[in-house]
């Protein structure tokens, strides 16, 4: 039996689990090569997923989807009125780690992929709760470089892949951003991490080379315990600004430096809304941004 003091002074948190590239590897894709690799002795990638599929799906805390996608993540969890939270798997349904240059979307260029992103344009546009957030395990613009491939040409991990008009894996988040704005779907917050460091985003069309969209936030907040890097550079694709960032000075940061990150978000049930903070890892306060709520 759980000792009394223990039960009264440890708070149950609450969960809500999506992969992780370490679930497999570091920055795993289908076109992942280990064959040269001699930390690992299975070489056979797709078998190493399959492997931390099954066990990440037996330990994950949530409701088994159905036999018609038995391993599906992509889910949106409601928490009243006042939010819909939509949990996106950006590992699943992806292209394998590339140049990510291509100028239509198609196998090479999916990220969230056909039905994730059908799925997720369909959620925002019907939920009817004040605040919708985004938990994305992978920042929108910042980027997350992955070697060479064999033409020389740099290899992506994330969804950006440098200034200019959407290529790649942004194909779909354009489609994404213009769809919600012409169907007028408000109050819209991105939660995103595998960067480790911490930092907040906005998004602005007038300084963007891809306009359509209404303006949005972005934060990031990462690790809790973990070597800590950055910052990393921001794609001007979709106009993001730099309005807070903490990152280390030396790269691989231990986590005795004091840079390990979280952040808290509250609604306040009257004025409907949002305070975002970013803190470190003894709960100060680094950045506060109160998002007030646009009424349709």
């Amino acid at each position: 039996m759980m000792d009394e003091n223990v039960r009264r002074f440890s708070p149950e948190v609450p969960q809500i689990w999506q992969w992780d590239d370490h679930e497999v590897m570091n920055n795993y894709s289908d076109s992942k090569d280990i064959s040269a690799d001699s930390r690992y002795t299975e070489k056979n990638v797709p078998l190493l997923v399959a492997r931390a599929t099954r066990a990440f799906l037996e330990y994950a805390p949530f409701r088994y989807h159905g036999m018609d996608e038995s391993e599906r993540v992509y889910r949106k969890i409601a928490y009243g009125p006042l939010l819909d939270v939509f949990v996106l798997d950006m590992r699943s349904y992806r292209g394998g780690n590339g140049y990510n240059r291509q100028e239509r979307p198609g196998p090479d260029a999916a990220f969230l992929g056909e039905a994730q992103l059908a799925w997720l344009k369909q959620g925002l546009k019907q939920s009817r709760a004040l605040w919708k957030v985004v938990a994305a395990d992978m920042p929108l613009s910042l980027l997350v470089l992955d070697g060479k491939d064999a033409q020389g040409r740099t290899m992506f991990e994330a969804v950006a892949n440098g200034d200019g008009p959407p290529l790649g894996r942004e194909l779909e988040f354009a489609s994404l951003f213009s769809d919600m704005k012409k169907n007028r779907v408000r109050n819209v917050v991105w939660l995103t991490a595998d960067v480790h460091y911490t930092a907040a985003h906005y998004y602005d069309p007038a300084k963007a080379q891809f306009t359509d969209f209404d303006p949005f936030w972005e934060f990031v907040s990462g690790p809790l315990n973990a070597g800590t890097y950055g910052p990393n550079t921001l794609d001007n694709t979709f106009g993001p600004q730099v309005m807070y960032q903490k990152a280390p000075d030396k790269q691989n940061a231990p986590p005795t430096a004091g840079l390990q990150f979280f952040g808290q978000v509250q609604i306040d049930a009257k004025s409907g809304a949002m305070t975002v903070t970013l803190r470190d890892l003894t709960g100060a306060s680094l950045y506060a941004k109160t998002l007030e709520a646009k009424r349709a």
